[in-house]
């Protein structure tokens, strides 16, 4: 794909760079990459895929802007709470270069549709915060046979890696799955709304994974294939892991048993059934208080979250339940709550893998967010 004058002038600075020039502007051009989230990670990576000239991006996500997200998703504003991530990301990208191709994605990568969406591009950058989600992003782009660049964030720290990446010399190497083999258990790691990022941590690995998508593209420099790059930003260390292929890995190892793609959030412990044995209403769970019914109930939000605004009862972070088994009764009706409903279903599913005897456990359905939708609309959430 050649250049036109325009574009020679917009990657002036690139064409100047020893062995770069026109060839390898015209790489990065002809590429088509798929973006992964549009959050933390998402917003600079996308940033900079856009400004460096990739010709087609695609870009994933369901998720709608909250006002929580801005501290870190650059990308956003306060006038675009409430609106789709994808199409406010786009409109901005094509803003800030015009010969840029986007393919909008608004919808859930899942089992159904990975396959089909990522046989359409050569890289797939993955910039997601759950674990269902990069086993998913990792088996597709394995059976797909495409590049799987990798980055995650935690509080302070973040790492990035190149998965399934074919060298110069022909060697395949590691995937996701080769370096952490099997998803920790459910709610063992909080995601950033649970445990918290450093507002300028996604920036900067966000920008470390757009520069190992560009190396991938151009074949320029020496890529973090077989290689986990780890930073910590509070003391600016790092360090790099080597890592190798594990002749086990059930996807491309010597004797592979996943030839499709699965349920993840099953193989991650995580389950979406629901019935009225488990599930409370916010109506219900507000008559319960009015007519003096006995239950504990258990707040798992972060403890900030808690003081902000809450409806009573103990705060028990999600993160800490583990260690806090002995305190919940097994004598009288439980009920968990979070902002969603999301955490709260998974403290069920902790303290039912981790005692027994519990029959007695129950989640207010839609948490905190239908609470006050239904019965206080003047609660305060964050």
């Amino acid at each position: 794909m050649a250049l036109s004058n325009q574009e020679k002038l917009r990657y002036s600075r690139h064409l100047n760079l020893p062995d770069f020039g026109i060839p390898t502007q015209e790489k990065l051009k002809k590429a088509k990459v798929l973006v992964v989230g549009t959050g933390g990670l998402g917003a600079p990576l996308l940033q900079y895929l856009t400004a460096v000239g990739v010709g087609t991006i695609g870009v994933v996500d369901f998720d709608v802007i909250d006002e929580s997200n801005l501290q870190r998703q650059v990308l956003f504003g306060m006038e675009d709470v409430g609106k789709p991530k994808t199409a406010v990301a786009i409109t901005k990208l094509r803003a800030q270069n015009p010969f840029v191709h986007f393919i909008e994605y608004n919808l859930k990568l899942d089992a159904s549709n990975a396959l089909d969406i990522i046989s359409n591009y050569d890289v797939v950058a993955d910039g997601t915060d759950n674990f269902p989600t990069r086993y998913l992003v990792n088996d597709a782009c394995v059976l797909m046979g495409k590049p799987n660049v990798y980055a995650s964030i935690y509080r302070f720290e973040g790492q990035v890696s190149v998965f399934n990446w074919v060298n110069k010399e022909g060697i395949l190497g590691p995937n996701y799955r080769d370096v952490f083999s099997k998803p920790p258990p459910p709610g063992m790691i909080p995601n950033c709304a649970e445990g918290g990022v450093l507002g300028v941590l996604p920036g900067i690995i966000g920008s470390i994974q757009a520069s190992e998508v560009i190396k991938v593209i151009t074949g320029m420099g020496v890529s973090l294939s077989g290689k986990l790059f780890l930073m910590d930003v509070l003391d600016f260390s790092n360090r790099t892991l080597n890592i190798k292929r594990d002749p086990k890995n059930p996807l491309n190892g010597e004797t592979p048993t996943i030839k499709a793609l699965i349920d993840y959030e099953s193989f991650c412990g995580i389950t979406n059934d629901s019935n009225d044995l488990i599930d409370l209403s916010p109506i219900e769970l507000a008559r319960w208080r009015r007519e003096g019914q006995d239950f504990q109930l258990i707040d798992v939000r972060e403890a900030y979250e808690f003081e902000v605004g809450n409806i009573g009862g103990q705060g028990m972070p999600l993160g800490e339940l583990a260690a806090s088994v002995n305190l919940i009764d097994k004598n009288r009706p439980v009920v968990f709550l979070c902002k969603s409903g999301k955490r709260s279903a998974q403290a069920i599913e902790i303290i039912t893998s981790l005692a027994a005897g519990y029959s007695n456990l129950r989640h207010l359905k839609g948490g905190l967010l239908s609470w006050k939708e239904e019965v206080d609309a003047d609660l305060l959430l964050i």
